[in-house]
Protein backbone atom coordinates (compact mmCIF):
# COMPACT_ATOMS: atom_id res chain seq x y z
CA UNK A 1 0.00 0.00 0.00
CA UNK A 2 0.72 3.35 -0.29
CA UNK A 3 -0.30 7.23 -0.02
CA UNK A 4 -0.77 9.69 -2.39
CA UNK A 5 -2.83 13.14 -1.44
CA UNK A 6 -4.15 11.02 1.36
CA UNK A 7 -5.50 8.33 -0.44
CA UNK A 8 -4.27 5.14 -0.12
CA UNK A 9 -4.08 2.57 -2.62
CA UNK A 10 -3.01 -1.21 -2.98
CA UNK A 11 -0.22 -1.51 -5.53
CA UNK A 12 0.06 -5.19 -4.63
CA UNK A 13 -1.58 -6.62 -8.35
CA UNK A 14 -0.40 -3.36 -10.14
CA UNK A 15 3.72 -2.37 -9.09
CA UNK A 16 4.93 -5.25 -11.51
CA UNK A 17 2.83 -3.22 -14.66
CA UNK A 18 4.29 0.19 -14.02
CA UNK A 19 5.64 1.72 -16.72
CA UNK A 20 8.66 3.41 -14.17
CA UNK A 21 9.32 0.06 -12.79
CA UNK A 22 8.24 -1.97 -10.23
CA UNK A 23 11.14 -1.05 -7.88
CA UNK A 24 10.59 2.45 -7.73
CA UNK A 25 6.59 2.13 -6.30
CA UNK A 26 8.25 -0.93 -4.32
CA UNK A 27 10.52 1.72 -2.63
CA UNK A 28 6.82 3.71 -1.62
CA UNK A 29 5.31 1.03 0.01
CA UNK A 30 3.92 1.99 3.27
CA UNK A 31 4.88 5.54 2.95
CA UNK A 32 3.58 8.72 1.22
CA UNK A 33 4.77 8.78 -2.31
CA UNK A 34 2.40 12.14 -2.63
CA UNK A 35 5.95 14.22 -3.73
CA UNK A 36 7.17 11.64 -6.48
CA UNK A 37 4.07 11.24 -7.99
CA UNK A 38 3.77 15.16 -8.82
CA UNK A 39 7.05 15.03 -9.73
CA UNK A 40 6.92 12.37 -12.26
CA UNK A 41 3.71 11.92 -13.89
CA UNK A 42 3.40 15.19 -16.44
CA UNK A 43 -0.21 14.24 -17.25
CA UNK A 44 -2.06 13.50 -14.02
CA UNK A 45 -5.13 12.94 -16.20
CA UNK A 46 -4.26 9.87 -17.96
CA UNK A 47 -2.54 7.86 -14.75
CA UNK A 48 -5.63 9.09 -12.24
CA UNK A 49 -7.27 6.60 -14.89
CA UNK A 50 -5.20 3.95 -13.60
CA UNK A 51 -5.47 5.03 -9.89
CA UNK A 52 -8.68 4.94 -9.33
CA UNK A 53 -9.12 1.46 -9.60
CA UNK A 54 -6.29 1.02 -7.48
CA UNK A 55 -7.64 3.03 -4.35
CA UNK A 56 -8.29 1.22 -1.44
CA UNK A 57 -9.79 4.30 1.00
CA UNK A 58 -8.43 7.24 2.77
CA UNK A 59 -6.54 8.16 5.73
CA UNK A 60 -8.38 9.10 8.95
CA UNK A 61 -8.75 12.91 9.57
CA UNK A 62 -6.62 12.30 12.91
CA UNK A 63 -3.72 10.27 10.34
CA UNK A 64 -0.85 12.36 9.65
CA UNK A 65 0.17 12.53 6.02
CA UNK A 66 4.09 12.31 6.78
CA UNK A 67 5.57 9.84 8.22
CA UNK A 68 7.37 10.01 12.08
CA UNK A 69 11.15 9.50 10.22
CA UNK A 70 10.30 12.99 7.62
CA UNK A 71 10.28 16.30 9.32
CA UNK A 72 6.67 17.72 8.39
CA UNK A 73 7.75 21.33 8.08
CA UNK A 74 10.45 20.77 5.68
CA UNK A 75 8.23 18.91 3.61
CA UNK A 76 5.68 21.34 3.63
CA UNK A 77 8.43 24.03 2.75
CA UNK A 78 9.54 21.73 0.04
CA UNK A 79 6.09 21.89 -1.51
CA UNK A 80 5.47 25.67 -1.17
CA UNK A 81 8.68 25.70 -3.31
CA UNK A 82 7.64 23.88 -6.09
CA UNK A 83 4.34 25.52 -6.47
CA UNK A 84 6.25 28.68 -6.80
CA UNK A 85 8.43 27.34 -9.01
CA UNK A 86 5.36 26.43 -11.20
CA UNK A 87 4.03 29.59 -11.15
CA UNK A 88 6.59 31.58 -12.02
CA UNK A 89 7.19 29.74 -14.99
CA UNK A 90 10.54 28.14 -15.02
CA UNK A 91 9.14 24.13 -15.62
CA UNK A 92 8.22 25.40 -18.83
CA UNK A 93 10.96 24.08 -21.57
CA UNK A 94 12.04 27.11 -24.08
CA UNK A 95 11.52 23.85 -26.83
CA UNK A 96 14.22 26.21 -29.71
CA UNK A 97 16.75 26.07 -27.50
CA UNK A 98 16.59 22.25 -27.37
CA UNK A 99 16.26 22.38 -31.46
CA UNK A 100 19.52 24.49 -31.70
CA UNK A 101 21.34 22.02 -28.54
CA UNK A 102 20.06 18.92 -30.91
CA UNK A 103 21.40 20.89 -34.13
CA UNK A 104 24.48 21.74 -32.25
CA UNK A 105 25.12 18.40 -31.57
CA UNK A 106 24.45 16.59 -34.79
CA UNK A 107 26.99 19.35 -36.30
CA UNK A 108 29.98 18.80 -33.68
CA UNK A 109 29.23 14.85 -34.57
CA UNK A 110 29.50 15.22 -38.05
CA UNK A 111 32.61 17.55 -37.66
CA UNK A 112 34.32 14.66 -35.56
CA UNK A 113 33.82 12.46 -38.31
CA UNK A 114 35.05 14.94 -41.74
CA UNK A 115 38.23 15.70 -39.58
CA UNK A 116 39.36 11.89 -39.78
CA UNK A 117 38.15 11.70 -43.25
CA UNK A 118 40.00 14.68 -44.73
CA UNK A 119 42.94 14.70 -42.59
CA UNK A 120 43.64 11.11 -41.87
CA UNK A 121 44.01 9.22 -38.41
CA UNK A 122 47.60 11.25 -38.07
CA UNK A 123 48.01 12.76 -33.84
CA UNK A 124 46.63 16.06 -34.65
CA UNK A 125 43.50 15.09 -36.60
CA UNK A 126 42.87 12.42 -33.98
CA UNK A 127 43.09 14.51 -31.24
CA UNK A 128 40.84 17.36 -33.02
CA UNK A 129 38.40 14.83 -33.65
CA UNK A 130 38.49 13.42 -30.35
CA UNK A 131 37.95 17.10 -28.74
CA UNK A 132 35.02 17.60 -30.97
CA UNK A 133 33.15 14.84 -30.16
CA UNK A 134 33.72 15.05 -26.38
CA UNK A 135 32.01 18.06 -26.69
CA UNK A 136 29.38 16.62 -28.57
CA UNK A 137 28.50 13.70 -26.33
CA UNK A 138 28.74 15.50 -23.06
CA UNK A 139 25.52 17.70 -24.35
CA UNK A 140 24.30 15.06 -25.58
CA UNK A 141 24.09 13.62 -22.56
CA UNK A 142 22.10 16.72 -20.63
CA UNK A 143 20.17 16.41 -23.53
CA UNK A 144 18.65 13.06 -23.28
CA UNK A 145 18.79 13.71 -19.22
CA UNK A 146 16.19 16.33 -19.98
CA UNK A 147 14.23 14.27 -22.56
CA UNK A 148 14.59 11.44 -20.45
CA UNK A 149 12.66 13.41 -17.73
CA UNK A 150 10.57 14.55 -20.19
CA UNK A 151 11.09 17.81 -19.96
CA UNK A 152 11.44 19.05 -23.20
CA UNK A 153 8.09 18.42 -25.08
CA UNK A 154 4.11 18.68 -23.61
CA UNK A 155 3.28 15.07 -25.23
CA UNK A 156 5.64 12.12 -23.50
CA UNK A 157 5.47 9.87 -26.57
CA UNK A 158 8.08 12.53 -27.95
CA UNK A 159 10.10 12.76 -24.71
CA UNK A 160 10.26 9.16 -25.04
CA UNK A 161 11.14 8.89 -28.97
CA UNK A 162 13.60 11.49 -28.77
CA UNK A 163 15.24 9.88 -25.83
CA UNK A 164 15.71 7.40 -27.72
CA UNK A 165 17.12 8.71 -30.62
CA UNK A 166 19.97 10.55 -28.52
CA UNK A 167 20.71 8.27 -25.77
CA UNK A 168 20.46 4.80 -28.14
CA UNK A 169 22.25 6.06 -31.70
CA UNK A 170 23.91 9.62 -30.69
CA UNK A 171 25.76 7.77 -27.64
CA UNK A 172 25.23 4.33 -27.97
CA UNK A 173 23.42 3.13 -24.67
CA UNK A 174 19.96 2.20 -23.60
CA UNK A 175 17.23 4.90 -22.62
CA UNK A 176 15.31 2.25 -20.98
CA UNK A 177 17.92 1.00 -18.64
CA UNK A 178 18.59 4.71 -18.02
CA UNK A 179 15.30 6.03 -17.22
CA UNK A 180 14.79 2.67 -15.03
CA UNK A 181 17.67 4.08 -13.09
CA UNK A 182 17.29 7.41 -13.10
CA UNK A 183 14.00 7.47 -11.87
CA UNK A 184 14.87 5.05 -8.55
CA UNK A 185 17.87 7.75 -8.02
CA UNK A 186 15.24 10.45 -8.09
CA UNK A 187 12.51 9.11 -6.14
CA UNK A 188 15.23 8.09 -3.44
CA UNK A 189 17.75 10.19 -3.66
CA UNK A 190 20.65 9.05 -1.12
CA UNK A 191 18.30 6.38 0.09
CA UNK A 192 20.80 3.46 0.49
CA UNK A 193 19.81 0.64 -1.31
CA UNK A 194 17.25 2.44 -2.70
CA UNK A 195 19.45 4.71 -4.91
CA UNK A 196 21.17 2.60 -7.48
CA UNK A 197 23.56 5.75 -8.01
CA UNK A 198 25.30 5.15 -4.24
CA UNK A 199 24.45 1.09 -4.16
CA UNK A 200 28.12 0.36 -5.19
CA UNK A 201 28.96 -1.75 -2.12
CA UNK A 202 31.38 -3.40 -1.90
CA UNK A 203 32.82 -3.13 -5.99
CA UNK A 204 33.75 0.50 -4.91
CA UNK A 205 33.63 2.08 -1.30
CA UNK A 206 31.56 3.44 0.97
CA UNK A 207 31.59 6.75 2.49
CA UNK A 208 31.22 8.20 5.80
CA UNK A 209 30.26 6.87 9.12
CA UNK A 210 26.76 6.59 9.34
CA UNK A 211 27.08 4.68 5.66
CA UNK A 212 29.89 2.39 6.98
CA UNK A 213 27.77 1.39 9.70
CA UNK A 214 24.60 0.66 8.53
CA UNK A 215 26.78 -1.66 5.32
Amino acid sequence: WLVIDRKVYDISRFYRRHPGGARLLVSHAGQDATDAFVAFHVDKVLVSKYLKPLQIGELAPDQPSVEPTKNEMLVKDFRELRATVERMGLLEPNQLFFFLLLAHILLLDTAAWLILFYFGTSLLPFVFSLLVLTISQVQASWLQHDLGHLSVFRKTKWNHLLHKFVMCHLIGASAKWWTLLHSQHHSKPNCFHKDPDIDMHPFLFTLGKKFSVEV
